[in-house]
């Protein structure tokens, strides 16, 4: 054969084998690939490596990072590892291939992330986007994290965690679907748990602690510890009564506590504090003295008196007998919850808690014609008796009035027995005896 068809062969060998070496580009196959050059729309044309054809690696496929000038990341001559994307364009001779460089680091970190998935590992990244129903994390590739997976506790306003950095644990991974779903909710219950299982060891009952005001409900408010809550209940709020806890406390208010009692099986910690305060009926005796006038608040009515607030935290009891001069039937039909009042103190008990208190002490007795007339008339019938009998016959009547008054009332609510208040009446009036 002659050169010249020796030569012509060879070259027609040559061209075949480009033309099969096409066909040895998959997509999906990872090639490397020569920066030939950079054209005018921001583009990488690279030769991919043993085969003799091109590709294109656009900006935007070049980094999972943003790229904003492409020639500050690369350079003609550069090599690359790329991942095959599709074939452009339709020439036989060379072929072209849509190349990523982006993909392929993609692809490496979905390896890395399901490692640390089947490991049990969490993984750390920024929150880069608050949207409609979670929070968007660049974890090397998107990761998604529903607004129930991101606290263990409501978030209205999901935006204050954007820029942040954290820990998250891999609920699902699915790399073919592009499918990275979060959980920050996780670690933060897990270290909680951990918290609270230190704090509930060291708390012991009696303690005084300070903590925030977590959540308000109708029958207490809950404290944060420092990462374990306690229960305070709203009759363990203030010395005084309280209707609403949300009417003395507000969540975020800085609190001092006591601690009651702590039960790790139950996971309960019970706290007061009203324990913490100065007690109200401290001095009661300076404050509140025998005889003394005060500005009280009807808080409570009952059938045999009503309870008056006269300091924060300190009731007294003014006895049905001693609201009115007038016979009354309840002592709902004179008075109301809410009222402003002034009482007159009539005993005081300052180990017992106890006042006993008078409206009627403050006001005039009324007195009609023939009342005055009637008085006037047993006054001189009963000079013409004997002095004992008068008086014994007072003594019954009065006792009897007195047992009267106080019939209705029971020991353990009144504070005063039957035979205190009975007593005060005869007292009163054997006095008014001898000075007649």
């Amino acid at each position: 054969m002659s050169e010249n068809g020796t030569s012509q062969n060879n070259e027609n060998n040559d061209l075949l084998d480009a033309l099969n070496s096409i066909d040895t580009v998959k997509v999906g196959d990872v090639v490397k690939g020569e920066v030939l050059a950079i054209d005018d729309d921001q583009q990488a044309i690279v030769g991919i490596a043993d085969t003799g054809v091109e590709g294109v690696v656009p900006k935007k496929e070049l980094s999972t990072k943003p790229v904003d000038d492409i020639n500050s990341v690369i350079k003609v001559g550069d090599v690359m590892d790329l991942v095959v994307i599709s074939r452009i364009g339709t020439d036989k001779e060379g072929g072209s291939y849509l190349l990523s460089q982006r993909r392929l680091e993609a692809r490496k970190v979905w390896d890395d992330i399901q490692k640390e998935f089947e490991a049990g590992h969490t993984l750390t990244a920024p929150v880069t986007q608050v949207v409609k129903g979670g929070l968007v994390v660049d974890a090397g590739v998107r990761g998604f994290v529903p607004a129930s997976m991101v606290s263990d506790h409501f978030v209205e306003d999901l935006s204050q965690f954007k820029g942040q950095t954290l820990e998250f644990k891999i609920v699902e991974i699915e790399p073919s679907e592009n499918r990275l779903i979060l959980s920050h909710r996780a670690l933060v219950e897990k270290e909680r748990a951990a918290q609270k299982a230190e704090i509930m060891a060291k708390l012991t009952a009696g303690d005084i602690v300070e903590g925030k005001v977590a959540r308000l409900t109708n029958f207490g408010a809950f404290v944060d510890l420092g990462g374990v809550d306690g229960l305070v209940h709203v009759s363990e709020i203030a010395f005084e009564r309280v209707e609403k806890p949300s009417d003395v406390l507000k969540v975020g208010q800085e609190v001092k506590v006591k601690v009651l009692s702590v039960d790790p099986d139950r996971d309960r910690i019970s706290l007061s504090i009203k324990q913490t305060l100065p007690e109200p009926w401290d001095g009661i005796e300076d404050k509140a003295p025998q005889g003394s006038v005060l500005d009280g608040t009807v808080k409570r009515l009952t059938s045999f008196g009503a309870f008056v607030e006269v300091f924060p935290g300190v009731e007294g009891l003014v006895h049905i007998s001693q609201i009115s001069h007038q016979h009354i039937a309840t002592p709902a039909d004179v008075l109301k919850v809410g009222q402003e009042i002034k009482v007159k103190v009539l005993d005081v008990r300052p180990d017992d808690h106890r006042l006993a208190l008078s409206i009627k002490a403050l006001e005039e007795k009324p007195q009609s014609g023939d009342e005055a007339s009637e008085s006037h008339s047993n006054s001189n019938n009963n000079r013409s008796r004997s002095n004992n009998g008068g008086n014994n016959n007072r003594r019954r009547n009065n006792r009897n009035s007195a047992e009267t008054s106080t019939a209705n009332a029971p020991e353990e609510s009144t504070g005063f027995s039957l035979g205190d208040l009975i007593g005060d009446s005869l007292k009163k009036d054997m006095e008014d005896n001898e000075n007649n």
